[in-house]
């Protein structure tokens, strides 16, 4: 009994044998305990700060998943054990219906939650762990929904593109031209799919600065006006998708590259949105 609870727990055999004992060798309460004694150890390390980790996507048709897991060390990052339970939350994750982080972490997995169930593995695998972000995309139409890891999870891209014909999706124009994307959006970090997806809040903040900037500069307030709006201009360049030279022919602005794509197959192509996760950020 004290193996087969190792076997289901992957507590200690001293700790197993102790639920049981407690337990009056009732194998589902002596899990149950086990459990409570994992939160509690978990509880310990919550002080003990979770910046390496994991990032990862699910995706199959149409529909897919990014999340980001955390834990103390690399070492356990690049570990086999920790790896599995990011694959093991993945599935549950993809087979229910999450679209927010609040709804992930309530997410059923073996008679618990996501939230508790990765609370307990704390105390098997001897370091803090945190679900930290999480991300849904699922295409209503014709197109695709497409992801791409770099540098073994440190970052992580989720593109939805859009089309209209349901051939498209299956030629080999387009599912290059997503791939591209994801590379690109990995690489050089937008913000945004466009100006009107900009944070107001963000654009404000830089307008702001550059103002400053400029009367530091000695340039007289009456000017600014001027100015101001091709900084504007080159701060949507830097910082939204779409306007962004493209990473693998700067010829070309992102935009062009999806307009070229959509032209060439004959329909019309459409970056819905897409999710950055980089790892601690």
């Amino acid at each position: 009994m004290v193996k087969e609870l190792r076997i289901k727990t992957d507590a200690g055999m001293m700790d197993c044998k102790k639920a049981l004992v407690e337990c009056d060798g009732n194998m589902d309460e002596a899990v149950k305990y086990l459990r409570e004694k994992g939160i509690a150890k978990a509880a310990k390390k919550a002080d003990r700060e979770a910046k390496e980790g994991i990032v990862a996507t699910v995706v199959e048709g149409k529909d897919g998943i990014i999340y980001e897991i955390n834990c103390e060390t690399d070492f356990c990052s690049k570990g086999d054990k920790f790896k599995a339970l990011v694959a093991e939350i993945g599935a549950a994750l993809k087979a229910s219906a999450a679209k927010t982080l609040d709804e992930a972490l309530a997410v059923a997995i073996n008679g618990t939650t996501v939230e508790k169930y990765l609370a307990e593995q704390c105390a098997s695998i001897g370091e803090n762990m945190k679900f930290r972000k999480f991300g849904r995309y699922t295409l209503a139409g014709e197109g695709t929904v497409t992801s791409y890891i770099h540098m073994g999870g440190k970052v992580g891209v989720l593109l939805e593109v859009a089309a209209t014909k349901p051939e498209t999706a299956a030629a080999e124009a387009f599912t290059t031209m997503c791939k591209d994307i994801t590379l690109h959006i990995a690489a050089c970090a937008p913000k945004s799919v466009d100006a009107s997806s900009l944070d107001p809040a963000f654009v404000a903040e830089e307008q702001e600065i550059a103002r400053k900037q400029l009367l530091e500069q000695g340039k007289p307030e009456a000017m600014l006006e001027k100015i101001l709006p091709g900084k504007l201009k080159a701060l949507y360049k830097q910082s939204c998708l779409l306007s962004q030279e493209f990473v693998k022919d700067p010829s070309v602005s992102v935009e062009k590259l999806v307009a070229n794509t959509g032209k060439a197959l004959g329909d019309t192509l459409t970056v819905v949105a897409f999710h950055r996760f980089q790892l601690g950020a």
